[in-house]
């Protein structure tokens, strides 16, 4: 199975807004810390996926957003995710509660304490540096650990097998 998706991390005073996923049952992300987005609709780009998921999520509309790169997820033999990633350091409206888990405000430095995927460490230092447009594929067995990964299509540093 191929799906398309979209995640975002939108920036406020050296803070990034987290969504800790509690909610739903059957949930690859379920307890893990993310950013906000989700799957694309039929026909729609990846802007239009990107304003909809935030906007759904946080009630936030964006006004400044930035594509930060393309991150390839693979689980086990059945699942790709392509996901657009962005940062976002423009936005407008009030906070709403998300029907996916609890909204917060989380401080750059302190998302390493955070129960986050361990792939998403890797696209964490990317942002931090300031890493121009990127390209990350992240192989993860079936039961969530990190195998390896390909960044710009050379195996990651860090990478495992």
């Amino acid at each position: 199975m191929v799906r398309l998706s979209t995640l975002c991390y939108i920036e406020k005073d050296g803070q990034y807004l987290m969504l800790h996923r509690t909610v739903k049952q059957r949930d690859v992300n379920k307890g893990k810390w993310i950013g906000v987005g989700g799957h694309f609709e039929e026909g729609e780009s990846p802007e239009e996926c990107l304003l909809r998921e935030v906007k759904e999520e946080t009630g936030y509309t964006l006004t400044s957003w930035s594509f930060r790169g393309i991150v390839t997820f693979v689980y086990g033999r059945d699942l790709t995710e392509y996901m657009s990633l962005y940062t976002a350091d423009g936005f407008e409206g009030q906070e709403i509660p998300c029907d996916e888990g609890e909204l917060a405000w989380i401080d750059k430095e302190k998302i390493w304490e955070l129960d986050i995927w361990e792939g998403d460490k890797i696209f964490f230092r990317l942002l931090e540096e300031g890493s121009p447009f990127f390209s990350l594929k992240l192989v993860y067995d079936e039961n969530g650990a990190l195998q390896h990964a390909v960044l710009d299509g050379k195996k990651w540093k860090n990478s495992g097998a």
